[in-house]
């Protein structure tokens, strides 16, 4: 029973590591496809193209190709990442790609009555941007960027094959050391179950705090 204990404690571990990869993750995600997304709206044709190149090259490519070129080409370059930096980076820009399109078009699915208003207040482009339509396109990218937060969560368990410590590393590890296989992997199922879950309910409450003040908007 006590060295159960242990290997479970091993899991647990990896948990945190899987947790902080996903949060980074998610972060640079996020930057990222705001970034894109608002580029792939810009009047300035290169601005476009660049948007364009960056969101094409990640979601037309493996993740498991762009996590080993982070980790093993970088270097290379000059460019030395430890397993969790190649890790947040690759599956960020990864789902970033695909969060730029969720930004793109949820600001392009605003009213045009809300930039005539931007125009009526005397608003520049990037204020009308910034105070009146992206507060209302945000709330309707919450979801998806919930569910890509979720998969984000999901495809952390490729750094496994670069020997980060992650859940599924440890279950790995477990597995080999005790020669059983349920127990380790059951138990990491569990465990991203419940992150799943509490990213699931974070996303859907700050959707409700952010819908009570604007009107028209429903959870």
């Amino acid at each position: 029973m006590g060295q159960w204990a242990g290997y479970l404690q091993l899991i647990l571990d990896g948990a945190i590591v899987t947790i902080q990869l996903t949060l980074m993750g998610s972060v640079l995600a996020l930057v990222m496809a705001f970034l894109a997304g608002l580029g792939r709206l810009s009047r300035i044709a290169p601005v476009r193209w660049l948007a364009t190149a960056y969101i094409e090259f990640f979601r037309g490519t493996s993740i498991f190709v762009q996590l080993f070129w982070a980790y093993f080409v970088l270097p290379l370059f000059g460019f030395s990442l430890t397993p969790l930096q190649a890790g947040v980076l690759a599956l960020g820009l990864n789902v970033g790609a695909y969060g730029a399109e969720v930004v793109r078009g949820a600001v392009k699915s605003i009213g045009k009555e809300q930039y005539e208003a931007c125009i009526a207040l005397n608003l520049t482009p990037w204020q009308g941007l910034r105070k009146i339509i992206l507060p209302q396109a945000f709330v309707l990218m919450l979801p998806t960027f919930g569910n890509n937060a979720i998969e984000l969560l999901k495809a952390s368990a490729v750094v496994s094959l670069i020997s980060l410590s992650d859940m599924t590393f440890q279950a790995q590890v477990v597995r080999a050391q005790t020669g059983n296989t349920l127990v380790p992997f059951l138990t990491i199922l569990v465990l991203y179950f419940l992150i799943a879950s509490i990213i699931s309910l974070a996303i859907r409450g700050l959707e409700r705090y952010l819908t009570r003040g604007l009107d028209g908007i429903r959870s």
